[in-house]
């Protein structure tokens, strides 16, 4: 939302007695390094006794009265970029199953571990109306959030989506979240996909993310700018992969490429 973290506290349930203490250490090392690259001092914490292990932070930061970025703000003719490749909740679930390789998890682990903050400040820094990030509710769960808080509608071409590597043939292979295949069963009755789109197709347009990228509603004068300095930061994607409509038929129209002009 444009703020700076400023603190963290860390959050943590950890079963006490059934995993070595050592791991608690090094999730806390884990924790405490990430902080300190987004800028934010951990002061302290809460740990209880949980027989599932569970990590997070607290975060307070600030930010300008005025300066807030928020979901609306999107407007007509506004390019869509997004800052990371899909595909997490899927690679997530053939870890689970044991279907996915050594070079698939280590891409999609580091992009899960990559921090927004760069994709933050390039919003900040090109007058970016309006930003979203793409989590559990998949790309077009959180598209739909914008387009609703902006009174628009939006286009997204499938041949522009940057993908983690084997996530499509693993979808082809059958392997998809629960929480991905509720995803698309909710943004159906809004969204108009292309009739080349094939099933599996649809479903990466609903994947649901874990750490997932910033989608940038950018106006068109800006995008080029806003691409190179992501290229620049190496953000994970720099990909511009629809634009924003005026409020139409359709919330959502999924296209199975971008037009030419």
């Amino acid at each position: 939302m444009g703020a700076r973290p400023v603190t963290a506290l860390n959050m943590v349930g950890f079963p006490n007695g059934t995993l070595p203490l050592e791991y608690l250490g090094r999730i806390l090392q884990g924790g405490a390094e990430t902080a300190r690259l987004a800028g934010a001092t951990i002061v302290g914490g809460h740990t209880i006794d949980d027989p599932e292990p569970k990590y997070g932070l607290a975060v307070t930061g600030v930010v300008r009265p005025g300066e807030q970025l928020t979901n609306a703000g999107a407007a007509p003719s506004d390019l869509l970029v997004l800052t990371k490749p899909i595909g997490t909740g899927i690679v997530a679930t053939a870890i689970k199953l044991g279907k996915a390789s050594a070079e698939v998890i280590a891409t999609a682990t580091d992009s899960m571990a990559a921090l927004n903050k760069d994709g933050a400040e390039v919003a900040r820094a090109h007058g970016v109306r309006a930003l979203t990030d793409i989590t559990g509710f998949g790309l077009l769960g959180h598209l739909t959030e914008m387009c609703r808080a902006s009174g628009v509608a939006a286009q997204v071409w499938f041949d522009r989506l940057p993908l983690l590597p084997g996530a499509a043939e693993l979808v082809q292979a059958g392997v998809a979240p629960g929480g991905t295949q509720r995803n698309l069963e909710y943004i159906q009755p809004w969204t108009v996909f292309d009739a080349a789109l094939e099933p599996w197709q649809r479903l990466l347009c609903a994947d649901a993310q874990t750490s997932g990228g910033l989608l940038l509603s950018v106006p068109a004068r800006s995008v080029q700018a806003v691409v190179r300095e992501l290229v620049t930061r190496g953000t994970p994607a720099a990909a511009v992969i629809g634009t924003i409509v005026a409020d139409g038929e359709g919330l959502l129209s999924v296209r199975s490429e971008a037009p030419t002009d």
